[in-house]
Parts: C-alpha cells; sequence; structure tokens
C-alpha cells in the first residue's frame, strides 16, 4: 500500500499562493504547461485552487507561457 503524499504548501505553513512567485508555480506545470492534478501533487484541495488560479493569472500577465516553444 502507498504511502499518500503530504501537502507541500500546508507543510510549509503557506497561505497565499502569489501568481508572481514562478518558482513555486513551476512545481504543479508539467513539460506541456499544464496544470497537473492534485493526485499527482500530493496538495490538499484548498491548495490545489488556489495554484490553478495562481497559474491562470500568471499565464494571463504573461509570466508563463500558455504552450511550450516548438
Amino acid at each position: 500500500m502507498a504511502k499518500r503524499k503530504k501537502c507541500i504548501l500546508c507543510n510549509n505553513k503557506i497561505d497565499y499562493v502569489d501568481y508572481k512567485n514562478i518558482d513555486l508555480l513551476k512545481n504543479f506545470i508539467n513539460d506541456k504547461y499544464k496544470i497537473q492534478a492534485k493526485r499527482i501533487t500530493g496538495t490538499c484541495s484548498k491548495h490545489q485552487r488556489k495554484i490553478s488560479t495562481a497559474i491562470k493569472r500568471a499565464r494571463i500577465m504573461a509570466l508563463i507561457p500558455f504552450v511550450p516553444e516548438v
């Protein structure tokens, strides 16, 4: 039986996920710049929602590309 992943943000007591923190957000995006599921990253539901909105805001502000470069 596999151990359940613990939320990285809960362990580090990060309550607010900032869209300008690109280093943190890149941990939750795969190589095709898609948002990874919470079962893969191990985040809780509350933080997964905050991460997804932060990634979407960073994409709109052109901090993260929508698609990888060809």
